[in-house]
């Protein structure tokens, strides 16, 4: 099955109604592209948690090392990770009941993508954050 995005019309709608985006694999090196493109969705708005083991914090705020580890509900679950690793955070995004999972421009698996379909999730593949928010304001 080929993976289909929303439309740009919804992928708006999405970003409206977004307030909390869980940003897995978030660096703290503002060289990253993760970094820029989360510093962008948090000046846009945007509260902003950094999911990824390997740093305290971003931004000021704590670094959870997992999606289990956040408290309250997560609108987007946007992922900077390796496509081959969509489906292990598909099967936690599936355990945090978030609303929305978006894996960042250049991101996409298949297995993960059928995966979240099935159980009726909103699934985004291989598209950028900040340029479908930037396109829809």
């Amino acid at each position: 099955m080929a993976i289909v995005n929303p439309s740009r019309e919804e992928m708006g709608k999405i970003l409206k109604k977004a307030k909390r985006i869980a940003v897995v694999g978030l660096s703290d090196n503002p060289e990253r592209t993760s970094y820029s493109i989360a510093e962008a969705m948090q000046q846009a708005g945007y509260e902003i948690i950094p999911v990824n083991p390997m740093v305290d914090e971003v931004f000021g705020v704590k670094a959870v090392d997992s999606l289990k580890d956040i408290k309250g509900h997560v609108d987007i679950v946007n992922i900077f990770r390796r496509s081959e690793n969509l489906p292990e955070h598909a099967k936690e995004f599936v355990e945090i009941d978030a609303d929305v999972f978006w894996a960042q421009l250049g991101v996409e698996n298949e297995e993960a993508y059928q995966f979240l379909k099935d159980r009726g999730y909103t699934v985004i593949m291989n598209r950028c954050i900040k340029v479908e928010h930037s396109l829809t304001r």
